[in-house]
């Protein structure tokens, strides 16, 4: 039994997708982690990436000129990526290398096609006359001949892997309509070169191989709409030049009178593989969609529509599928069981279809758009009269009981419905909790009820909004419009909680909150309901909004002794802030800026946002930090009071960003000057009283240890010198 299970957006593909792939995609590698991934764009980018939070790590471009030729790929044992720009330029850098121009650089005899990464055979170079080399004996002598092999052949393919200690480079060429496989097992140096047998009137497409007892298995997709394997065993006793592979029919791509049109496919696993096409039924319009099919079983196990179309690639690691579609990168994860004839014919007890069609865009269908739901394959193998169905609107209604309605259809069918009845039916559909499918479920109805408010600027369901995402567990790319449309109304209360809840914000919309609540008036703040726990334990604020005295710990900032090293005063009533004042910030804009501090982010992604915040603005977050920071310093355990209050690590890298962004500015600006000198004194303050710490540690244990000898059991007064 296979399924899809949940999708999210990894990443944006277009020039505002913010990591460097408008020019497409070129390839997806594993990182150095398992939830890492490396994206090499058709250009002079490479962005590593957490898929888990669905964050840029890190960040790498080539100079503008060159362009990177082959994915970059991470050498496993050693942590380093490793690039080919302009077909013979080799990098290899490490992530704390920012500047591509000043890491490792060797200018190779030939062109590479492609280097694939081994965890434990280490990185393997490929270069496009058939020549082999492993990374370590080609940096030995990085100017040495490289032998070309495959003559006037086009490599098309290529893998790697490792069989127990032998690292082993299988590669695809063409030649005049004829394919030729090369095997080459580096440690023996030994090469073995095969022609495909050849197939009339089609030509395979894609291939992909996995080794597994001393045999590889290639698979190969043809224009036939077929998948053939190969078998190809690793032990060759014959001394021929060129042996005729032969091939078997492994699996039919056709279903019910539907045929799908694959570009590339990946293995699961022993039984099942994922194919990335067009399915088309005899006269209907060709549909993009991701498949799974059962090839024991010779049956389609699942599929998921791609209306926004694909770039034709497909990528597997960790139990997750890689394709673009639209502008976006998107995951899907899924998961297969072990198969039997019952899953595969979809009989396996409590088994359950997943829904297909759970995200509609309003803004792409129209009345008579038609919406395509794949039935379970229980349909498709033992109902073969039963098709694929088409409804459209209309017929879905006529004929279609609610119960049965997919979430596709039942918000298609809302979308010309009452507000009082739209919002009605969103709301026992969210209360259905365990439907399959649940999070992409709340999803579409926040994308249904966001699209309303596109089409109708007077409906902003603000209550409904807030209810669904503070009891639900949800992320940015569930519901990516949300914000947009929270800071288009200025809801700040509700761009507070996204904030706190979602782990997967990008950068930009997180300057853009920052923004929106750096400029929005205090008078309008107290009118707005938000959320002060953050706040409330160390701002007290009485009716006139003035703040009162807080309970102080010092942290060995005594004033008297202080004074030579700091102009600010501190007493046991109140802190002052550069300006004389109190906390620069009423509570409710103090709230916000908390939120914006607890938020994910990448240092790499956001500076460049946070240098267009207006300077007058960033002086007054620069306030509130050095505020903040005060405040933390007061306390013995530099940690403020309350629920989801500002850490010091937190509060000191937005301090530091914000004077990377701003200081050439805030050096310029006469009102920042006191505050830049006060924040520098503070500053000397804490780390010459740590110094003074730090003298008297070793003294310190010396007394700790002392005290653990001497276990007095009657009264004494001791005297040590410290000297």
């Amino acid at each position: 039994m296979a399924a899809l299970c949940e999708s999210f957006t990894l990443c944006g593909l277009g020039p505002s997708g913010g990591v460097g792939l408008g020019g497409g995609l070129l390839a997806l590698e594993p990182g150095p982690d398992p939830d890492h991934v490396l994206l090499t764009d058709r250009g002079r980018t490479a962005t590593l990436f957490k898929v888990s939070d669905q964050k840029p790590l890190g960040g790498w471009s080539v100079k503008h000129g060159q362009i990177i030729t082959c994915p970059v790929v991470c050498n496993f044992e050693t942590h380093e990526y490793i690039a080919v720009h302009d077909d013979k330029v080799l990098r290899i850098w490490k992530n704390k290398d920012i500047n591509l121009d000043k890491v490792f650089k060797a200018t190779l005899s030939a062109d590479v096609y492609r280097i694939h990464s081994l965890p434990n055979g280490g990185p393997v170079v490929l270069f496009k006359g058939g020549g082999v080399r492993t990374l370590d004996v080609l940096l030995e002598a990085p100017q040495q001949e490289i032998e070309n092999i495959v003559s006037d052949e086009v490599i098309k393919w290529s893998e790697a892997f490792m069989e127990g200690q032998q690292p082993v480079l299988i590669f695809a060429t063409e030649k005049d309509g004829d394919f030729f496989v090369y095997v080459q097992k580096l440690k023996m140096n030994s090469l073995h070169k095969y022609k495909l047998e050849q197939q009339e009137l089609s030509k395979p497409l894609s291939f992909t191989a996995y080794i597994k007892n001393q045999t590889i298995t290639l698979l190969c997709l043809y224009s036939n709409d077929s998948v053939y394997k190969v078998l190809i065993p690793l032990q060759q006793n014959t001394e021929e030049e060129e042996q005729i592979l032969s091939k078997s029919l492994l699996l039919n791509l056709s279903v019910s009178g539907s045929v799908l049109k694959g570009t590339s496919f990946v293995v699961v696993d022993k039984d099942h593989i994922a194919v990335l096409g067009s399915l088309a039924a005899s006269g209907e319009e060709s549909k993009e969609c991701l498949t799974i099919w059962n090839t024991k079983f010779q049956t389609l196990q699942t599929s998921k529509e791609l209306p926004l179309g694909t770039s034709g690639q497909l990528w597997c690691y960790e139990e997750k599928f890689f394709f673009t579609h639209g502008k976006v990168l998107t995951v899907i994860m899924y998961k297969c069981e072990t198969s039997s004839l019952a899953a595969a014919v979809g009989k396996l007890k409590d088994s359950q279809t997943p829904d297909v069609s759970s995200f509609v865009n309003w803004n792409t269908l129209g009345d008579e758009e038609l919406v395509v739901s794949f039935q379970s394959q229980q349909s498709v193998a033992l109902k073969s009269e039963s098709k694929m169905t088409l409804r459209s609107k209309r017929n879905t209604v006529a004929k279609v009981q609610p119960d049965t309605l997919s979430v596709g259809q039942l918000l298609l069918n809302l979308k010309d419905a009452s507000t009082t009845v739209f919002e009605d039916e969103l709301r026992q559909l969210i209360s259905k909790a365990q439907m399959p499918d649940f999070q992409a479920t709340i999803g579409s109805v926040i994308t249904a009820l966001i699209n309303r408010c596109k089409t109708n600027p007077k409906y902003y369901p603000r209550n409904f909004l807030l209810h669904i995402v503070q009891t639900r567990d949800l992320s940015y790319s569930l519901c990516p419009d949300l914000m947009a449309v929270a800071l288009e109304k200025k809801d700040v209360h509700l761009l507070q909680i996204c904030l706190q809840r979602f782990p997967d914000i990008p950068e930009e919309i997180t300057y853009a909150c920052l923004k929106v609540f750096l400029s929005i008036s205090e008078a309008y703040l107290q009118r707005i309901d938000v959320n002060l726990e953050s706040v409330i334990c160390y701002i007290d604020i009485e009716l006139n909004n003035k703040e009162v005295k807080t309970e102080i710990v010092e942290n060995g900032f005594n004033a008297e002794l202080e004074q030579d090293i700091w102009d600010t005063k501190i007493t046991k009533e109140t802190h002052l802030t550069a300006d004389g004042e109190f906390c620069p910030v009423g509570p409710q804009k103090a709230a916000l800026l908390n939120a914006v501090l607890h938020s994910a982010y990448s240092e790499t992604f956001l500076l460049p946002h946070l240098k267009n915040l207006p300077a007058q603005q960033a002086v007054l977050f620069l306030r509130y930090l050095y505020y903040l920071y005060v405040k933390c310093s007061e306390k013995i355990n530099t940690t403020l009071p309350g629920i989801r209050s500002p850490t010091i690590n937190q509060i000191m890298d937005w301090m530091c960003l914000l004077l990377d962004a701003h200081f050439t500015v805030m050096v310029m600006l006469p009102e920042a000057k006191e505050l830049l000198s006060n924040l520098h004194k503070f500053v000397r303050a804490q780390v010459r009283f740590y110094s003074e710490l730090n003298k008297i540690e070793g003294s310190l244990r010396e007394l700790q240890r002392l005290n653990h000898q001497k276990d007095s059991q009657t009264y004494s007064i001791e005297v040590l010198e410290l000297i």
